[in-house]
């Protein structure tokens, strides 16, 4: 009666779901571990970028430090470069009107934007998968086990709880391993998810207070 033992003398069907479980389980855990290290790199990013770009540093001498060779410009950094460097562009041309130059940067800033929420959501519609359905395959096995067990009996003359039991501990195993790959997969996709939105949210207010920083210097160097 062992849980091993269990396992090895269940049904072909239910194996198949524990092991079906077992695997969506190990996926969700390196999903996990990816997904927290990834949103920690982000947030650790944010919070180190926005200290430095409201410091009153040059926007330029920014750009340059965030550019230097060898260097991975990655989430707010992203955003910020694709807006300067379209403003940098655009600027150089003398024919373009400042309005156009903020709808170019906005527009350059939104798609850095959409690429880098993207990244922020990867891999978590996998985690609210396994914990949306694993429990209710884990359901079907227990049902599927319990059914078997019940059609063994009839071959049974005298049906007793030691007859019984093995059949139904092993076709509830599979309701104990669907739980275990759910609740773990249930909370960090919630974790991640506010933390991925809080993200996101920081991204786009920046987007719009920087848009707003560089709508000033463009229109007061006209007006000078």
């Amino acid at each position: 009666m062992s849980i091993w033992g269990l396992i090895l003398n269940a049904s072909f069907v239910v194996q198949l779901v524990m092991l079906t479980l077992l695997l969506a389980s190990v996926f969700s855990w390196i999903v996990i571990f990816q997904r927290k290290r990834i949103l920690g790199r982000a947030t650790k990013v944010r919070r180190n970028f926005e200290d430095q770009f409201w410091s009153g540093i040059d926007l330029s001498n920014l750009y340059r430090q965030l550019t230097v060779e060898g260097r991975k410009v990655e989430g707010m950094e992203n955003i910020f470069a694709a807006g300067i460097k379209e403003f940098t562009r655009l600027r150089q041309n003398g024919t373009v009107e400042a309005d156009a130059i903020i709808e170019g940067v906005d527009r350059a800033m939104r798609v850095a934007l959409y690429r880098e929420e993207e990244k922020l959501d990867q891999h978590l519609s996998f985690l609210a998968t396994v914990g949306s359905i694993s429990p209710y395959v884990g359901l079907f096995g227990t049902v599927w086990g319990i059914m078997h067990a019940f059609i063994g009996l009839s071959e049974v003359q005298q049906a007793t709880i030691a007859t019984v039991a093995p059949g139904i501990a092993e076709a509830l195993i599979a309701t104990a391993i669907g739980l275990a790959a759910a609740i773990p997969a249930v909370v960090a996709y919630n974790k991640f998810s506010s933390t991925a939105d809080s993200l996101a949210s920081s991204y786009e207010n920046f987007a719009n207070e920087f848009s707003s920083v560089l709508y000033r210097k463009v229109h007061v160097r006209e007006g000078s």
